[in-house]
């Protein structure tokens, strides 16, 4: 197993972020210009972009990420089952971060999470989908709710699929917190309508080998895992494999598109 090093520090985000603005120099822009965009994007086009205004009055062009060498890990499939719908839980908010790397100050071992969305009744891969996901840090906290973080947006973020349906993100292997089981919560928004609020699992046997190491190693008194947690679906848990000095994760997304 490899050692899992401290990353590089990026500067936390430490004010909200207007709705309606791109933070200038760190490539993020409001959720909802981008749904709009989404929403009246032409079919045609190779990738979607949209331009939104920047806090210093200019403008900047955001391209949805993903896809890509990642297409040809997906199986390919002639049958689609809807993804199980979960609980948003109590730590969900819209933190306007359009990005696809989410890691902001903190520390563990890096995991890339590549989500693939497709029509439940097609299998067709749906472009243009927003998909947001967020997680607690390796402590167990979660970006503005937990002390000291009720200002910041780390781990949280949203980006939009490309022609292949695909969106990945690079983030840190979660933590634990009392009463749940590792995960990730995410949700798929279609146009302006929220298709698929869900969550993602993690094997036990990948997630023991993961907290044998910092900054995991020295959190005791684990007591919610896969088999005892009252939200866990097998049908939920990513497909994870070591990738380098890092974890992969894959996911598709079922959804209804009408």
């Amino acid at each position: 197993m490899m050692a899992l090093g401290r990353r590089d520090r990026i500067a936390p985000v430490t004010t909200p972020i207007n709705r309606r603005q791109a933070l200038a120099g760190i490539g993020s822009v409001s959720l909802g210009a981008l749904l709009a965009a989404c929403g009246t994007d032409d079919p045609e086009t190779t990738t979607p972009t949209t331009e939104v205004e920047t806090t210093t009055g200019t403008t900047t062009t955001v391209e949805a990420h993903g896809g890509g060498d990642l297409a040809a890990l997906f199986e390919e499939t002639s049958s689609c089952t809807l993804t199980p719908e979960q609980t948003e839980g109590p730590f969900y908010f819209d933190a306007d971060a359009i990005r696809s790397d989410i890691r902001e100050d903190r520390d563990g071992a890096t995991l890339r999470i590549a989500v693939r969305v497709r029509d439940a009744q097609t299998c067709e891969p749906i472009r243009n989908a927003v998909v947001d996901i967020w997680h607690c840090d390796a402590g167990g906290s979660y970006s503005g709710f937990s002390t000291g973080a009720t200002e910041e947006r780390f781990l949280r973020g949203a980006q939009a699929t490309d022609r292949d349906g695909i969106v990945e993100f690079t983030t840190v292997y979660p933590g634990w917190y009392m009463g749940r089981t590792v995960h990730v919560h995410a949700k798929v928004h279609l146009d302006s309508t929220t298709a698929l609020t869900t969550q993602l699992y993690f094997a036990e046997d990948l997630t023991a080998a993961v907290y044998e190491h910092e900054p995991y190693a020295s959190r005791t008194g684990r007591d919610t895992f896969n088999d005892d947690d009252t939200l866990f679906d097998e049908a939920l848990v990513m497909d994870l494999s070591e990738d380098g000095a890092s974890y992969l994760g894959l996911a598709s997304f079922d959804v209804a598109s009408a």
